[in-house]
């Protein structure tokens, strides 16, 4: 019998919802935006909703890819310190809004901002990212 307060074993569960997850991540960073940014934005919203697997996780993946330990260490006051490229700025700005989804975001403002980094295409991709980790990351806190 199973204990009442153990993890969904989603893998086994639903199997199709997770490939179809999978597929969309693939999807999204194949032709997508650099790796590096990427891992910020997935860090980032991974850091707001506490999921310490997906940090962990997108911690070592940008190490991986070259990020640098100062900056990954400061990512957390990214609008705090200069580390950061207005590019970078802009991206984790619209990761905070659509992670935190607070009422007094203004959200044409930050659009306004992407737009003078970011293609129509890169904010599309960008936004489409920023919801899945959002989705992973409560499938994986759910499992605390």
């Amino acid at each position: 019998m199973m204990s009442n307060d153990k993890a969904v074993r989603y893998e086994q569960e639903i199997p199709a919802v997770l490939a179809a997850m999978m597929a969309v991540h693939d999807t999204l960073t194949n032709p997508g935006l650099e790796p590096r940014l990427h891992h910020l934005v997935q860090l980032r919203a991974s850091q707001i909703n506490r999921c310490a697997f997906c940090v962990k996780m997108h911690t070592k993946e940008a190490r991986d890819d070259g990020e640098s330990n100062d900056r990954l260490d400061r990512l957390v006051v990214w609008d705090q310190v200069s580390d950061f490229s207005a590019r970078e700025k802009a991206a984790l700005a619209w990761t905070e809004a659509l992670t935190t989804l607070s009422a007094p975001t203004r959200l044409g403002q930050l659009r306004a901002q992407l737009r003078e980094h970011f293609s129509e295409q890169e904010i599309a991709l960008l936004t489409a990212s920023i919801a899945m980790i959002n989705l992973w990351n409560r499938l994986q806190i759910s499992r605390h």
